[in-house]
C-alpha cells in the first residue's frame, strides 16, 4: 500500500513515522511545499528572541533522517497543486526545478495546516520592513534583517498568544514595543478577567498597546502608520500576527466536504467524505468533546496526537477520535497564562448561556513559604449539573500545573461536584492543602447551591448602581481594588460588630477584593439575614 502525505511540521510525520512504526511494507511518501518537513514552530519567538540561539536545535526531523531511520521518502519544496480522488492521483510541482509530475496513492492524508494572512490594509504587502511568522524560513528572513537593520522599535499587529510571545521577545532583544489589536483586549480569546491582567503586565513591561484600533494605512514602505486612534508610527520593523487561514486551494477542486470557515469536515475516524482520503491538524474541523459542536483543530500538540492515531486507525486498530478540547499556554514575561475548554467568549459565539462561571485568587503555593504570588483563575461550568466546560488562570507559579489537571478532569468527565476530591500533591513550595483546583470547586458548588452569589461587575444595572449598598471589607491598611466606588468600608473582622450599618431595605454587594475575605464576609452577613452578593472583576 502507497500512503501519501500532504504537508509536514506536526501531524504528518508524527501519522508517518508511526505508520512505519507499525508496518514494514508500507510505502510512505511526505511532500512538503516549505523548505523544512519538521520544526518546532512554537519555539520560533524565541528564537527571533535570542532566548534560544541554535537554529538547528529548531529541526525536528530532516529528510534525510527520515529516509534513514523510517524508511519514509520525504519532499521538500513540493507543492501538491491537484487531487484527482477518481484516478487517485496527485499533481506535483517541484518548486525548485518547476518540473510538474503525477504520482499515485492508495491512501492520501491531508496535513496541509495553515498559513498566515496579511489584514488588508491598504500599503501592507508594500512594506519592505514587514514580515508573518510560520515557519523557519520566515524566522531566517526576520532574523536577517534584524541583523542588517538593527531595529529599534517593532510594530507587532495583533495582540493574541502569537503577537504577545512575538512581543515579550522583542522587548527581551532590547527593542521598543507598540501592541495595535481592534479588539478592547488583548490575549483573545482569554477573557476579560485574565486579558485585563494580561495587559497590566504589558504596560508594567514598557509596551506600548492601541485597543480598539486598527490601522489605516501603510506609507512609505512600511516606515510611517496611521492609526485609526490618530496615532502616527515610524517602525522600523513590523509583524503582522493577525491570524491564519487554512491550506485549502487543492481541496475545493477535489470536492471534499469543507466547512464555512475553509477546514475540512472528517469524522470520528479522521476520513473525508471521499474514500481512502483523511485530514488532520489545522486544516480539519472536528468536534468538541465538551459541546459537540464542529470546532477548528488549531493547535500543534492536537495535530500531532492526530496524526499518531490515524496511524493506528488505518493499520486496523479499532480506535476513534473522541474529538477536540483546546489546551494552551503562553510565557507573556514572568507570567504564564494557560486556557482549557471553552471561554466565554466562545460559548457565547455558539450560542450556549447555561453556565455559571467563577472567578478565585488563592496562592500559588502556601503564603507562608517564600515567593507566594495569586493564581488568577476562572472556571466555567454549566449550570444545571456542574459539567466542567472550561477554565483559564494566569500567575507567576503553577499555572500551567492547574490548567493540565482541569484538562485531565474536562476528559474524564468530571464535574465541579469532583474538584473538591482530587488528591493533589501539597507540600509548602508547591500547593496549599487545599490546592487551588480545590478551592475551585467549592466555590462553583456554593454557586450551584446558592450558598452565595456572585455579580460580575459588567453585569450591574443602572438601578442596582444607583440604589444598591457596596460594601468595601478591605482592613484600614490594604489598597483599594476592584472599579466599584464603596459606600461604606467595613473591615471584615469588624462586622459582627457593625452589621446595624448594614441596611437591610437595600440590594447589597461586597465590593471586589482577591481572596477568601468576600465569600467570608457574604457568609457572616448571611447569618445576620443579609443576603450579600459579591462582585467579580
Amino acid at each position: 500500500m502507497k500512503f501519501v502525505v500532504i504537508g509536514g511540521v506536526a501531524g504528518g510525520p508524527s501519522f508517518a513515522t508511526r505508520l512505519r512504526r507499525l508496518n514494514e511494507e508500507h510505502e510512505i511518501v511526505i511532500y512538503e511545499r516549505g523548505e523544512h518537513i519538521s520544526y518546532a514552530s512554537c519555539a520560533l519567538p524565541y528564537y527571533l528572541g535570542q532566548v534560544i540561539d541554535d537554529r538547528d536545535s529548531l529541526i525536528e526531523r530532516t529528510p534525510e533522517i527520515l529516509k534513514i531511520k523510517n524508511n519514509i521518502d520525504v519532499f521538500t519544496k513540493h507543492e501538491v497543486t491537484k487531487i484527482d480522488p477518481d484516478k487517485k492521483e496527485l499533481t506535483i510541482h517541484d518548486l525548485t526545478t518547476d518540473h510538474v509530475s503525477q504520482t499515485n496513492y492508495d491512501y492520501l492524508i491531508i496535513s496541509a495546516g495553515a498559513r498566515p494572512t496579511l489584514p488588508p490594509i491598504p500599503g501592507a504587502d508594500q512594506a519592505e520592513n514587514g514580515f508573518v511568522l510560520r515557519s523557519v524560513t520566515d524566522a531566517d528572513k526576520i532574523q536577517s534583517f534584524i541583523q542588517k537593520n538593527d531595529p529599534k522599535n517593532v510594530l507587532v499587529l495583533g495582540a493574541g498568544v502569537m503577537g504577545l510571545e512575538l512581543a515579550e521577545n522583542f522587548k527581551h532583544r532590547g527593542m521598543e514595543v507598540t501592541l495595535v489589536d481592534q479588539l478592547d483586549q488583548v490575549a483573545f480569546p482569554y477573557d476579560h478577567e485574565i486579558a485585563d491582567l494580561v495587559y497590566d503586565k504589558l504596560i508594567e513591561q514598557g509596551l506600548t498597546v492601541h485597543l480598539n484600533t486598527h490601522i489605516n494605512d501603510i506609507r512609505q514602505k512600511g516606515n510611517e502608520v496611521q492609526l485609526s486612534d490618530g496615532a502616527l508610527l515610524h517602525p522600523d520593523m513590523i509583524l503582522f500576527a493577525t491570524g491564519v487561514a487554512p491550506n485549502n486551494e487543492i481541496v475545493k477542486s477535489a470536492g471534499i466536504s469543507m466547512s464555512k470557515s475553509g477546514q475540512i469536515i472528517v469524522d470520528n475516524q479522521l476520513k473525508t467524505n471521499l474514500p481512502d482520503i483523511f485530514a488532520i491538524g489545522d486544516i480539519i474541523e472536528t468536534t468538541s468533546v465538551i459541546t459537540h459542536q464542529p470546532t477548528p483543530s488549531m493547535l500543534s500538540s492536537a495535530a500531532n496526537r492526530q496524526g499518531h492515531l490515524l496511524a493506528d486507525i488505518v493499520n486496523g486498530a479499532p480506535f476513534t477520535y473522541r474529538g477536540y478540547i483546546g489546551a494552551g499556554v503562553a510565557k507573556i514575561f514572568d507570567y504564564t497564562a494557560s486556557y482549557v475548554g471553552l471561554t466565554e467568549h466562545q460559548l457565547k459565539e455558539a450560542g450556549i448561556t447555561n453556565y455559571k462561571t467563577i472567578f478565585i485568587t488563592p496562592f500559588d503555593h502556601a503564603n507562608f513559604y517564600p515567593g507566594a504570588t495569586r493564581l488568577n483563575l476562572k472556571l466555567i461550568f454549566e449550570e444545571e449539573t456542574g459539567k466542567i466546560l472550561g477554565g483559564q488562570a494566569v500567575g507567576e507559579h503553577g499555572v500551567d500545573k492547574r490548567i493540565g489537571e482541569l484538562s485531565v478532569a474536562i476528559t474524564g468527565n468530571l464535574t465541579v461536584f469532583d474538584l473538591p476530591d482530587l488528591e493533589l500533591p501539597y507540600s509548602p513550595p508547591y500547593s496549599t492543602t487545599r490546592d487551588p483546583l480545590n478551592i475551585a470547586g467549592y466555590v462553583a458548588i456554593n454557586q450551584l447551591n446558592n450558598t452565595v452569589k456572585t455579580i460580575k461587575a459588567s453585569e450591574l444595572t443602572k438601578e442596582e448602581l444607583q440604589n444598591g449598598f457596596f460594601l468595601d471589607i478591605r482592613e484600614a491598611d490594604k489598597p483599594k481594588s476592584g472599579s466599584i466606588e464603596a459606600t461604606k468600608n467595613i473591615p471584615m473582622n469588624e462586622l459582627r460588630d457593625r452589621v446595624d450599618e448594614i441596611p437591610k431595605d437595600k440590594q447589597v454587594f461586597i465590593t471586589f477584593r482577591k481572596g477568601l475575605n468576600t465569600y467570608t464576609s457574604a457568609r457572616i452577613l448571611a447569618g445576620f439575614g443579609i443576603k450579600a452578593t459579591m462582585i467579580e472583576e
